[in-house]
């Protein structure tokens, strides 16, 4: 890939849950190795178009999915396909548009790089309504195709695996669009290591087996893995990792009620950490919520996984695509989560089956080549296909009645 200074990369991401941003980083470290020359500007969407909000609208978000999660599965499928619902949502994402034509004429991009749904509605929006022909290119964080995903204004989708491209191309999507190169993520993730070294540096025994909990960036697992630890119900002898991401409150719960050593088994309870690469390298088996960004990050490890009572709606998607590939196992309660660890611990052909399976089906480059994809757009200036055109007109017909409301409205809450 040839470098050039007239690469401008603008990537919008957004902090619902931390897999968005980790693409978004994906992407800029390999701009940094494979096209030097190029500018990468990476912009959190929610915080640059709604700064008053952007916190309180995190909070809602987190405290639903953990407080009413059958509730959020319920609006995941009401809006799975494109419906009067969705569009709804569509355009309510289309809010405080000055913003994002101030942010694009302050950086004049060559591309446009959208990890974050609510990010690619905008672009597509100001794309429809001929405010911008800034190409334009979604990345799908998760095993899943949904409405809040797809847009008429996007130019190009980088999906990470060939079945989600398939299913886009069947939902209406031209095939010459959607590129299958895995889900982005950093090279460290791809690196060996030797595990027993590994384990030295961070404290743990070489020799025990080493069970990772993790539950994404805002550690979701919580109280579920507390009585994990505790109760070990004939668990052979093993050490366990807590990483409890920006979670304080639960890391220091974890502290006060579990010592250093419980039941026979070394516990390491960690806060947010920039080597989950290295702990991932070490453990021998990984609990994990199926964020799309950490189960793709742990078939780059070539990673056993156990997906522990995934959130109905991407999550259970996720779950399924992983399980489908015999790279994780699924556990909907702690009981069933107990047996899936003794049974991963206790027969190491089962271990080496999930981990032959993760190497099979692991990421190759993914962030490199979907660059490469996301630079080919530098200069196009792509219009919809002519079976794509009669979305887009509706979409636009959408915005234009809508669009006045819409603006008043968001003026009138962000004033609140």
């Amino acid at each position: 890939m040839h470098a050039s200074s007239q690469h401008r990369i603008l990537v919008l991401t957004g902090t619902l849950g931390e897999g968005h941003n980790q693409a978004a980083r994906a992407i800029a470290e390999a701009a940094a190795g494979a096209a030097p020359g190029a500018e990468v500007t990476v912009v959190d969407y929610m915080k640059w178009t709604h700064p008053k909000l952007h916190s309180v609208g995190r909070f809602c978000y987190m405290q639903g999915i953990k407080g009413m999660p059958s509730a959020y599965g319920v609006l995941y499928r009401a809006t799975r396909e494109d419906n009067r619902l969705s569009l709804l949502f569509k355009q309510l994402r289309t809010f405080r548009t000055e913003r994002m034509l101030q942010l694009l004429e302050q950086l004049r991009p060559t591309v446009v790089v959208c990890t974050f749904p609510a990010a690619a509605a905008a672009m597509s929006h100001l794309r429809l309504s001929r405010l911008t022909r800034v190409p334009t290119v979604t990345v799908l964080t998760d095993y899943a195709r949904h409405s809040y995903w797809i847009h008429p204004g996007t130019d190009r989708y980088i999906v990470g695996a060939e079945p989600i491209r398939e299913a886009l191309i069947a939902s209406g999507v031209s095939p010459s669009r959607v590129v299958a190169t895995g889900i982005p993520v950093r090279r460290q993730f791809g690196q060996r290591h030797d595990r027993a070294e590994l384990r030295r540096k961070h404290g743990l025994d070489p020799q025990l087996p080493t069970i990772l909990v993790m539950g994404g960036g805002d550690g979701l697992i919580g109280r579920s893995v507390m009585r994990l630890v505790e109760e070990q119900g004939g668990l052979p002898s093993a050490q366990f990792v807590i990483v409890c991401g920006r979670n304080e409150r639960l890391r220091r719960q974890l502290e006060d009620r579990l010592p250093g050593a419980c039941g026979g088994h070394r516990i390491l309870v960690l806060g947010y950490v920039p080597y989950v690469h290295e702990l991932m390298a070490a453990a021998d088996v990984m609990v994990t919520k199926p964020g799309g960004l950490t189960v793709s990050e742990a078939l780059s490890q070539e990673l056993p996984m156990i997906l522990f009572k995934p959130i109905p709606g991407q999550e259970q998607e996720n779950s399924a695509y992983l399980a489908g590939l015999g790279a994780a196992l699924e556990a909907g309660s702690r009981a069933e989560l107990m047996d899936q660890l003794r049974a991963v611990l206790v027969h190491g052909a089962l271990r080496d089956r999930l981990r032959r399976n993760a190497q099979r089906h692991k990421p190759v480059a993914g962030a490199r080549r979907a660059l490469e994809a996301i630079l080919e757009l530098r200069d196009a200036r792509s219009a919809p296909t002519a079976a794509e055109a009669p979305a887009l007109d509706a979409a636009v017909a959408a915005a234009v009645v809508g669009g006045a409301a819409l603006q008043a409205s968001a003026a009138a809450v962000a004033q609140a």
